[in-house]
């Protein structure tokens, strides 16, 4: 009921839909995405916002519809990146000091989910990002099918590779989780 009371209008609901999926949306972009994660993720909220009262889904629906709006988000952000192509600046040690994580980001990130993502970021894109939205986001495989352009059974068998490739790093020697 939470979806529909959020396309109502009320605002307690809304905020409950953001609270349950903004972590692994965020987790999604950081390893699709990297650095402008949370801009992405602004950007997708703000188009689901604007497009919550005509969505017509439950709330599985409401969630594929919302990852398949990152993944847009994210592509069109690539293709504006790879238009501009702007040079890297050299960061002197003032400059270091201005983009060093707050505290909060530090507190929120747990060794744990970087270890993880560390180690999902290694697969080839297609594999990681399928393994991103069955296991961190909970879609099944006919949702992330729609969201990718792929078949279910192409996603099956990406995130059966990729799991399988992940297995291998994650048990070498000196690799913690």
């Amino acid at each position: 009921m939470t979806l529909a009371e959020a396309q109502a209008g009320d605002q307690e609901a809304f905020a409950a839909l953001f609270r349950d999926i903004q972590p692994s949306l965020l987790r999604y972009l950081q390893v699709i995405a990297g650095q402008a994660a949370d801009d992405l993720a602004g950007e997708t909220w703000l188009q689901v916002i604007s497009g919550l009262a005509g969505f017509r889904g439950d709330e599985r629906a409401f969630k594929a519809w919302l990852f398949t709006i990152a993944r847009h988000r994210t592509i069109d952000w690539a293709r504006s990146r790879a238009r501009r192509q702007a040079l890297p600046q050299k960061l002197g040690p003032a400059d270091a000091r201005q983009v060093m994580p707050d505290t909060a980001d530090v507190v929120l990130e747990r060794l744990e989910t970087r270890s993880v993502l560390a180690a999902i970021a290694t697969l080839p894109r297609d594999q990681a990002e399928i393994i991103l939205l069955r296991v961190v986001a909970g879609l099944d495989a006919p949702a992330v099918a729609r969201i990718v352009g792929k078949t279910p059974v192409a996603v099956r068998v990406a995130a059966h590779r990729g799991l399988r490739r992940l297995a291998v790093v994650l048990d070498q020697p000196g690799v913690t989780v």
